[in-house]
C-alpha cells in the first residue's frame, strides 16, 4: 500500500543536487568543445573532466573527508577552477585566497577555515614560505610548479587514471567558504552550500542576457565574483578566456583574438575602458553583454558607456552572503528605462524576496529609505565560527545586507549607500553615493569618492576626492556649486581634493577605508 509521508524539517526528500553534478552534465554534453582558451592553454570539456577526476582521487589519497577545507592561492588559470570543481565533487570546502591579499589576511583565513591543504602556483612561492611558519594546522603544501618544501601538483595528480565523475553531498552541503573583505573588522567566512551556488548559477543563466555562443572573458580574479560566471558559461557549452589582472590592453587584445562576447567588470574597470584610446579597436556590435557590479556606478558614466558600446550593459547587485544576484537591471532596462533607471540597481531576481526594513525590522513604505533585506535559496548558511555575527545578519529571519535603498513607483530599487558609509553632518544624513553621482555628471570627471571626516562644527565634514579624465581640468568651486545645485547645501562638500587616481582595493573597488584612515587617525591623536 502506498503511504504519503509528511517530511520533517530534517528530511532529505526535498534536498536538491550539487553544482558539481550540473558541471558534470556539461562535460558529458560538450566533450569536444573548448571549455577554456587563452594564450597559455586550450582545454576541452573532456580534458577538464579528466583533470577534475585526477585531482579528486588525489584528495582521496591525502585522506581528505567531506567537510575538510582546501585553500588555493593562484592567478587566473584553468587549473584553479579544476581544483574548485574537484573540491565541490568530493563535498570538501573551497577557499580561494585573493592573489593580492596581505600575508596577515592570508594567514588569518587559513587558520580560521581550518585548511588542511594549500595549493599555490609558482608565482606565490615566497608567500607560501612565509605562511608555512604561521599556519601550523595546514598538513599539505602543494605547488603548481617547483617550490621548496611543497609537493608538485602536476606530478602528484599524474599518478591517477581518469575515473567516472561522481559527486558527493547534496544541496545543503557547504562547499565554499567565501571570505568577506574585512573592511569592518576581521574577514568573515561566508558558508555557501550547493543550494546557494546552484541558485546563483541558474539565476545567471536564466536572467542575464547571454549570447548564443558564449565566449566569456574573465578579467577579474576567478577567486572572487568573476569566478561565479564560469559555471553558467560552461553549463551552456561556452568557452572561458582567463586573463591575469585587468588592463585595457589585455581586455582589447583578448576580445579581438578570442572573439569574447561577454564579460564582467567592476565600475572602475568599465571607466578605464571608456577612457582609453584603444576602445574603438573593438567591433562592439559583435559584443553581447558587459555585466557590471561590485560597487555603485555613476549614471553619467553608464550613459557614456551606452553611447559608446551600445546596448550591451547588464547591472547586477548582490553580496558575498547572497552571491551576486539580488537585484538586476537588464540590457532592455538600460536602453528603455531612461535616465531614472540608470540610477537604480534594478528589480529582484526570480525566487529572491527583497524587503526594505527599518531599525525595528518593519517594512518601510515605497519611496522611504530602509535597509535591503533578503530571503531565498541564494542566502548563505551563516558565518563560520561566528554565531553572534550570524545572528545579527539574520535578525528577524532576513539577511541584512547593510545597504540602504528606496523603492520607486516603477518597482526599481535605488541604492542610496552602505549604512556604514553614511555621513551625519550637522545632524543631517548625507549619502555619499548621491553626492558622487552629482559630481560625475560633469564630463571632466572620471570617478569620485565622498567620505565624512571628523569636524568640531559639523560632527562630520563632507569631503570629495575627484579623479579627472586625462587632460581635463576642473575647479573646486565648480564642483561645489554643481553639487549644491543638484543636492542642496547639506550634501555639498566642504572640501574637494583632486587626485591622480583613487585608491582601489584588490578587487578594483574604490577603497574608502584608505581615504578615511588618515583623517580619523589624525582626529584620534588630537583627541588624545
Amino acid at each position: 500500500m502506498f503511504v504519503l509521508i509528511n517530511p520533517t524539517t530534517g528530511s532529505k526528500l526535498q534536498h536538491g543536487g550539487t553544482l558539481a553534478e550540473i558541471l558534470f552534465t556539461a562535460i558529458a554534453k560538450y566533450p569536444e568543445r573548448n571549455a577554456f582558451a587563452n594564450d597559455e592553454a586550450v582545454v576541452t570539456y573532456r580534458q577538464l573532466g579528466a583533470q577534475v577526476s585526477r585531482i579528486a582521487q588525489f584528495f582521496d589519497h591525502l585522506g581528505l573527508k567531506p567537510g575538510d577545507t582546501v585553500a588555493q592561492l593562484g592567478v587566473n588559470r584553468y587549473e584553479v577552477y579544476a581544483v574548485i570543481v574537484a573540491v565541490y565533487m568530493r563535498g570538501l570546502r573551497s577557499v580561494t585566497l585573493h592573489a593580492m591579499g596581505s600575508e596577515a589576511d592570508h594567514a588569518y583565513v587559513l587558520n580560521d577555515s581550518g585548511a588542511r591543504v594549500v595549493i599555490a602556483d609558482e608565482y606565490h612561492s615566497a608567500r607560501v614560505a612565509l605562511l608555512r611558519a604561521r599556519c601550523s594546522g595546514v598538513e599539505h603544501w602543494i605547488s603548481m610548479g617547483q617550490a621548496t618544501g611543497c609537493l608538485e601538483f602536476n606530478a602528484a595528480i599524474a599518478e591517477f587514471k581518469e575515473q567516472p565523475l561522481k559527486a558527493y553531498g547534496d544541496s545543503e552541503t557547504v562547499v565554499r567558504l567565501a571570505y568577506t573583505g574585512g573592511t569592518t573588522g576581521q574577514p568573515k567566512g561566508v558558508m555557501l552550500t550547493n543550494r546557494a551556488l546552484v541558485t546563483n548559477a541558474l539565476l545567471d543563466l536564466s536572467t542575464k542576457d547571454w549570447p548564443k555562443n558564449a565566449k566569456f572573458l574573465c578579467v577579474a580574479p576567478i577567486s572572487h565574483g568573476s569566478g561565479s560566471m564560469v559555471a553558467p558559461t560552461l553549463m551552456q557549452g561556452g568557452c572561458v578566456t582567463l586573463v591575469r589582472g585587468f588592463s585595457v590592453d589585455g581586455v582589447i587584445n583578448a576580445i579581438n583574438k578570442y572573439g569574447c562576447n561577454a564579460t564582467w567588470m567592476v565600475p572602475t574597470m568599465l571607466y578605464g575602458l571608456l577612457d582609453s584610446g584603444r576602445t574603438n579597436e573593438v567591433d562592439w556590435s559583435q559584443f553581447h553583454s558587459l555585466i557590471y557590479s561590485g560597487a555603485p556606478a555613476s549614471p553619467a558614466r553608464i550613459r557614456q558607456a551606452l553611447n559608446f558600446l551600445g546596448p550591451v550593459l547588464v547591472q547586477s547587485y548582490g553580496q558575498t552572503e547572497a552571491p551576486n544576484n539580488i537585484l538586476i537591471l537588464g540590457r532592455e532596462d538600460h536602453v528603455l528605462g531612461g535616465d531614472e533607471a540608470l540610477a537604480s540597481a534594478g528589480r529582484p531576481y526570480p525566487s529572491i524576496r527583497v524587503a526594505l526594513l527599518n531599525e525595528k525590522n518593519e517594512e518601510v513604505a515605497d519611496g522611504e529609505r530602509g535597509e535591503i533585506c533578503v530571503r531565498g535559496p541564494l542566502v548563505m548558511s551563516g558565518y563560520l565560527n561566528k554565531p553572534e555575527e550570524t545572528a545579527a545578519a539574520f535578525a528577524g529571519e532576513w539577511l541584512h545586507t547593510g545597504d540602504v535603498a528606496y523603492k520607486g513607483d516603477n518597482g526599481l530599487y535605488f541604492i542610496v549607500d552602505r549604512k556604514k558609509d553614511m555621513i551625519i553632518s550637522g545632524g543631517f544624513n548625507v549619502y555619499p553615493k548621491e553626492v558622487e553621482d552629482a559630481i560625475c555628471e560633469n564630463p571632466n570627471v572620471a570617478s569620485s569618492a565622498v567620505i565624512g571626516i571628523p569636524d568640531p562644527k559639523w560632527g562630520e565634514m563632507v569631503v570629495a576626492y575627484v579623479q579627472l579624465k586625462n587632460g581635463c581640468q576642473l575647479s573646486e568651486e565648480t564642483v561645489i556649486n554643481e553639487v549644491r545645485h543638484a543636492k542642496g547645501a547639506v550634501a555639498t562638500p566642504k572640501r574637494v581634493e583632486f587626485v591622480q587616481a583613487l585608491p582601489l582595493t584588490a578587487l578594483g573597488k574604490v577603497d574608502k577605508k584608505a581615504l578615511r584612515e588618515k583623517h580619523w587617525a589624525a582626529h584620534a591623536r588630537a583627541v588624545n
